[in-house]
């Protein structure tokens, strides 16, 4: 995720800057068509050009909100992820005494989560927190996350019987680890429903139709300034669909998606240091991009 203003205007202008100038060539095309071989056809009028774009802002803002949506409710669901892990450790600790490895254990299911949430490989940070006895027994679980909350319950569950712990503690710790997997079920659910083509491919395509037709309508006002006007105009259009592209991935490999990695290593210090191991360092920020 982009924290530093500067970097992520330096970054968006490096995405959109090849067809910023693909724009370019096109209006300067457009004009000198027009004035020096006087090709009277594009001398287009500008009132329809003027209502589709003003329909089509209306519909990049929408498209937009609906993105920003979307990444903020991914955004959300790893808040509870967060919450209910550090909970979780704590009831762990406090409730049932001396189980550091179901603590390790829920340190490592927010990496695991990343990792499946972004197809990314994240063995050697779960590998270093998952006890070797649940490691061994999530080999081959299609879900990897939803394992280790399985085994953890498991151990949930032998620790209460073997202490003769009241069931209202072991239901308590339970309603955590169903929080944990009604958050993880919510980003899956981000994660295999894509917006719909309506909102992802065709503003695209409509975005690139009106730039080639933005300087028809412009080429008669402004003559050898248009390609100014004309690539303003479409920047503006081209940002708003660049940035809405970039937000309806929240878990893509990408530095405007969330930094799950930082997120996950936040709870990983969080958890482990209640039993006493050592802990990482805090991610940072690098390139003003927060991983």
């Amino acid at each position: 995720m982009i924290v530093d203003q500067r970097v992520g205007l330096r970054i968006i202008g490096k995405e959109i800057l090849g067809v910023i100038l693909l724009m370019a060539s096109w209006d300067f095309a457009v004009v000198i068509l027009f004035q020096v071989f006087h090709q009277e056809w594009m001398e287009q009028p500008s009132l329809p050009t003027s209502l589709i774009g003003s329909a089509l802002a209306l519909f990049m803002g929408f498209r937009s909100n609906s993105a920003y949506a979307r990444w903020w409710e991914a955004r959300t669901l790893w808040g509870a992820t967060t919450n209910n892990c550090r909970s979780l450790g704590r009831q762990i600790g406090t409730l049932l005494g001396d189980r550091p490895d179901l603590m390790l254990a829920t340190a490592a299911y927010p990496h695991a989560l990343r990792g499946a949430l972004g197809n990314i490989d994240v063995s050697e940070d779960v590998n270093r927190l998952l006890p070797p006895e649940m490691a061994k027994a999530i080999v081959g679980w299609r879900n990897q996350p939803n394992a280790i909350l399985y085994q953890i319950g498991l151990g949930v569950s032998a620790e209460v019987a073997k202490k003769g712990i009241d069931g209202a503690v072991h239901g308590q710790i339970d309603r955590i680890l169903s929080d944990l997997a009604n958050a993880q079920g919510g980003l899956e659910r981000i994660r295999n429903t894509p917006l719909p083509m309506q909102f992802s491919a065709l503003p695209r395509a409509l975005v690139n139709i009106f730039c080639i037709v933005l300087p028809l309508s412009m080429v008669q006002t402004l003559e050898w300034i248009t390609p100014l006007g004309s690539s303003l105009v479409g920047m503006l259009f081209l940002v708003l669909d660049k940035s809405a592209a970039d937000l309806q991935e929240p878990f893509a490999s990408t530095p405007h998606a969330l930094p799950m990695a930082t997120m996950a290593r936040t709870i990983e210090i969080d958890v482990v240091q209640a039993t006493g191991l050592p802990t990482p360092p805090p991610t940072t920020v690098v390139n003003g991009i927060q991983s």
